[in-house]
């Protein structure tokens, strides 16, 4: 790749940066599609956010917003997508030719996507349950809904943050489960894990299986080299399952299809991840 002053600058804002995948992803995708562009990770104090996205954004350039700052981006936007909206994050920017500031969540898209790669079709009429109800669970809510979930029942530690967050996305089809024994003996079609249990090591599953009367498969929103305690758990009653590559792939080919006006090489985007996931 060479670059030069016509090269478009894309760039992953946050706090920490350091442990994300998303340059080596973006900057495969870029030199796979032939475009004249380059990803790069800056670290990001609240203050400086503003400035930022604006610069970027004018310079003809944008990103993408991470931890902890999906919310305060989506209040920065001069034009906000209906996913912004109704889950109150933004985690995709960029500007228009009359310096406006566009915005969307692709995790909403990204969820969607690989929820349809892992199922083989929508989520049309389905019973889900979803735990978590940070801004992966508003996405994979809001995904769910789209896709025409029959009903979906939430569970957090928090009983009010999940209310919350039903309230704001869900409607009529979406309601609270104040404990986890309140789960015994129910049934889902899908369960999907939103919560960040699983990251550190030795955590355990965020959920029990045995306590369910059925699961037809199982979605973890966490990812690493090897599988997560919430998939091992679903392998102990053969639950069909799966981590959150496919995800993580999907919304960031949702970003670069808003960037560039284009398909995403999504082949040449899972082959980077895969690359960086043996290292």
């Amino acid at each position: 790749m060479i670059l030069t002053a016509r090269t478009r600058v894309l760039t992953l804002l946050g706090d920490p940066v350091i442990h994300s995948g998303s340059p080596q992803i973006q900057n495969a995708a870029f030199e796979a599609a032939g475009v004249d562009g380059v990803y790069v990770a800056v670290g990001c104090a609240p203050g400086d956010l503003d400035g930022f996205m604006r610069g970027l954004a004018r310079a003809g350039g944008g990103g993408n917003v991470t931890l902890p700052y999906k919310e305060k981006a989506a209040s920065i936007l001069d034009e906000r997508s209906d996913a912004v909206r109704r889950t109150g994050a933004c985690n995709t920017f960029w500007g228009d030719e009359h310096g406006r500031l566009h915005g969307d969540n692709t995790d909403v898209e990204g969820f969607r996507r690989a929820m349809k790669t892992f199922l083989g079709g929508s989520g049309s009429g389905l019973r889900a349950l979803l735990l978590g109800a940070g801004g992966a669970a508003r996405a994979a809510l809001l995904g769910l809904l789209e896709e025409g979930a029959e009903e979906v029942l939430l569970y957090n530690r928090t009983a009010e943050r999940a209310r919350a967050v039903a309230r704001r996305i869900g409607g009529e089809r979406a309601r609270v489960l104040p404990a986890l024994r309140d789960l015994e003996g129910q049934g889902f079609d899908l369960v999907v894990n939103a919560t960040s249990v699983g990251l550190e090591a030795g955590e355990g599953s965020p959920l029990d299986f045995h306590a369910l009367d059925r699961a037809g498969a199982a979605m973890d929103l966490v990812y690493g080299p090897e599988k997560t305690p919430f998939q091992r758990s679903a392998d102990e009653l053969g639950i069909r399952n799966t981590d959150g590559v496919e995800m993580l792939v999907q919304q960031g080919a949702a970003s670069f299809e808003r960037w560039w006006g284009m398909p995403a090489p999504v082949d040449a985007m899972h082959a980077a991840l895969e690359q960086r996931l043996l290292v």
